[in-house]
Formats: structure tokens, sequence, C-alpha cells
């Protein structure tokens, strides 16, 4: 690598190559960088002499690149693009307070919504930044700082990770649909109640004939009743009294507390997976996102216990 700072052009050069070959005038990209025309010719000069190739073909009042011209403009492009971007990313970091957070949407509304006023009273210098979608997120490509992802340690090789919350899914319904329909007697029988199916579209999640395997209930079919594809809709429809749902219990022991859920048998699965908040390991945390991170493992350990 230190032959590095002998082979490669000065940094001042390629920019006023880089500007020279988009304009293709060296008028025009000293205009652009405050420079006289005779200072870009120089440092075009400077840079064809040090690489032993003309970049460009020169006529009269016109310029063009050469094919090695071309092919090297590219190159240049792309890598100041790059460092461009790097400086910007590093700069809105140093000099903002806002983090970004991906999530799903479940675990927005249901997770984090109820425990924001929190979230404003101990980080009061933090603007967080929550961006959810159906798919989870390229955090890294996209430049967001924290993502939540289900799952365990080993499927997210770039990245590291700290657990949130292990997954345990139980069955939940309103008191209001118990009260009339009755209290499932056992496991097995709750399949002859009104269940609620999450039909998640991308994401994989348990669904209901894993959750009676789990269980030890063989051969049973559980019926089709109602299906959603977002599970907050799942959860609202449960609350309006219209049948059982399974229940991810991070995200839903604040409506059980309440009693706007109630369990409705004492089998809960616990899959071994968890819920973690991850970041790539190739970029450093801001400050404010370390503490946004620490803040989210303290939230988790709180439901732990």
């Amino acid at each position: 690598m230190g032959n590095l700072r002998h082979l490669l052009p000065s940094a001042g050069n390629l920019i006023v190559f880089e500007a020279a070959g988009r304009q293709l005038s060296f008028t025009k990209a000293g205009y652009e960088l405050g420079m006289t025309q005779a200072a870009v010719s120089y440092a075009i000069r400077s840079l064809e002499t040090q690489l032993g190739a003309a970049l460009f073909h020169r006529a009269h009042r016109a310029v063009s690149l050469t094919e090695a011209g071309r092919r090297f403009h590219a190159d240049v492009t792309l890598g100041l693009s790059h460092i461009r971007k790097s400086a910007e990313d590093i700069r809105s970091r140093g000099r903002s307070n806002s983090v970004t957070l991906a999530a799903s949407t479940a675990f927005a509304s249901l997770w984090m919504l109820p425990r924001l006023h929190r979230l404003r009273d101990e980080l009061p210098d933090v603007d967080l930044r929550i961006q959810t979608a159906d798919r989870d997120l390229d955090i890294h490509n996209e430049s967001i700082e924290l993502g939540v992802r289900g799952g365990r340690p080993e499927d997210w090789p770039d990245y590291d990770s700290a657990l949130i919350a292990p997954e345990v899914i139980e069955a939940v319904a309103s008191a209001a649909y118990l009260e009339k329909h009755g209290v499932p007697e056992s496991v097995a029988h709750l399949t002859q109640h009104r269940l609620i199916h999450l039909e998640e579209p991308i994401r994989s999640a348990c669904d209901w004939r894993q959750w009676f395997l789990s269980a030890g209930v063989n051969g049973i079919m559980a019926n089709r009743g109602l299906a959603i594809n977002d599970y907050v809709l799942v959860i609202q429809a449960v609350m309006e009294g219209q049948g059982v749902a399974l229940s991810w219990r991070h995200l839903t022991e604040r409506l059980v507390k309440s009693g706007l859920l109630q369990k409705v048998t004492d089998h809960r699965l616990e899959t071994g997976a968890a819920f973690h908040v991850i970041w790539p390991k190739a970029r450093p945390l801001s400050p404010q996102a370390e503490m946004v991170l620490d803040w989210l493992t303290k939230e988790g350990r709180e439901i732990s216990d």
C-alpha cells in the first residue's frame, strides 16, 4: 500500500479531471470549480504526464475524452461518488441527533409506540426516526443505523446484534369473545374456536399448525377462519372479539396486563429464536445510535424480568 502515494494522482487533479470529463470543457470545469481555464488545463496535463497517456483529444475550442480517458473517467466518477457519500454520512452523523430505526409495522406499533414517551424522557437530545416496511430493509446500503430482526445471530453474519426479547408464542382472545364462546378446556379444544390466521407475505412466522404440534396435538387441522396479512390488524381483530390469534409475547404483554387481551391456554411455544437489534459490523455507530441501542436492550430486559 505504501507505493500508492506515488502511483495515485492527487485528489485535486482527479476532481478537476472528473469535472472536465463531465462538462467536456476546460472552461466550464474551471467555472464550476472556481479555477481559470489555464489552471484546469495544467491539472489535466499533469495527470496525463503521471499516467503516461492522453486523456483528452484537443481541438479548437473543443475537447473530447480518449478511449483511455473514458474508461478512467468512469472509474474516477464512481470512486469520487463513494468518497462523497461516505463523507456526507460521517458529517451528518457528527452534526445530527437523529437516529433511524428500521422495524416491522408490528414492532413499531405494538412495542415502540407505547414506549416513546419513556424514550423522549430518557433521551431528550435524540430524535428517533422509525422506518417501517413489509420486508427487512437493507440497513447497510440504505444508511440506516439500527434495525430490528427476528431470528438468530448467525442469520446476520455481517451484523452485530443485541437481544431485545426471546420469541415466545401464546394464544390470546378478548374478554368479550371468551365470555360469549367460553374458555377452551384444552389446547385440542381450541381448534373448535374461531381462529384468526396471520398470513405473513414475506417474513416467515409460526402458524397455528406449528403451534398445535408444539403442544403435542397431532393430526388436527386448525380451521381456516379469518386470515389477515398484517399482524397489527390481527391483534385489532382479536380485541374486537373476532376470534383467537397467536400472540408474540413481547408485542402483546402490555395488552395482556391491561386486560385488553387474555391468554386462553397455559401452553406457550418457545422457538429458540429471538428478536434482536442489529447494526452493520463495518460501520461504527454514532453516539446517538449507541444510546438508542442501550435503551432498546434495557427495555427488552425489563420485559424478560
